[in-house]
């Protein structure tokens, strides 16, 4: 697969099916990744992988965890959003709803315990950030989380990334031993499609580049 078929096709997955994916499958797909740049080549990135029983055990807190706590997914803004994103945001839950509706899903339950579980993936992937860079350096583990997304399409699997674990960070790090001084950035459910589950039918649309870019001539 061509990188401009994978960046039209990769689409996230919210049903996974439970089959495994072998380790080595994923030490490949990063060894990839790695080599996405980063300022003045620091390579800040640090991914720790969770499968087999260790995945089901952090699952299992996580879930818990939000039933205790119920922080719920959200566009994580600090002001009121402008209309247009929005607009984008009520778009998305407006147009996969339908499909949860068909499996007989509650859209909020759905979403976020699915967040926590990493929608049955067999693999999660942690994103991690040494807290003694700023918060600048963020941008490259988005450009890392990029390259992984779409070198997993490459490679016939799907993703789906994780955004709501950021807010169970201390019980993330206590489950799998990270240490105080890496935050936990964002997750990744790695895995392969169930494609007979209606959610994976839900693909988000996008707007036109008029609304993105301006030209400065």
């Amino acid at each position: 697969m061509d990188l401009f078929q994978a960046i039209t096709e990769r689409k996230s997955i919210r049903a996974f099916k439970p089959d495994p994916v072998p380790k080595e499958k994923v030490e490949e797909i990063l060894q990839w990744v790695t080599n996405a740049p980063s300022a003045i080549n620091l390579q800040p990135w640090e991914f720790f992988v969770v499968m087999n029983e260790e995945k089901e055990r952090l699952s299992r807190r996580l879930v818990k965890s939000y039933r205790e706590k119920q922080i719920s997914c959200s566009p994580g803004n600090v002001k009121p959003l402008a209309d247009e994103f929005t607009k984008r945001g009520v778009q998305s839950f407006q147009l996969m709803d339908p499909y949860l509706k068909e499996m007989g899903k509650d859209f909020n339950a759905f979403i976020n315990e699915g967040s926590c579980n990493f929608y049955g993936a067999p693999v999660a992937v942690i994103l991690c950030l040494d807290n003694a860079f700023s918060k600048a350096r963020l941008v490259d583990i988005g450009v890392a989380l990029g390259y992984f997304v779409l070198v997993a399409q490459a490679s016939g699997l799907a993703t789906c990334p994780v955004g709501l674990i950021n807010a169970y960070e201390d019980d993330i790090k206590e489950t799998l031993d990270i240490p105080d001084n890496k935050e936990v950035v964002i997750g990744v459910a790695l895995g392969h499609p169930d494609w007979d589950s209606p959610v994976n039918r839900f693909k988000t649309p996008r707007e036109g580049l008029d609304s993105f870019v301006k030209w400065i001539d």
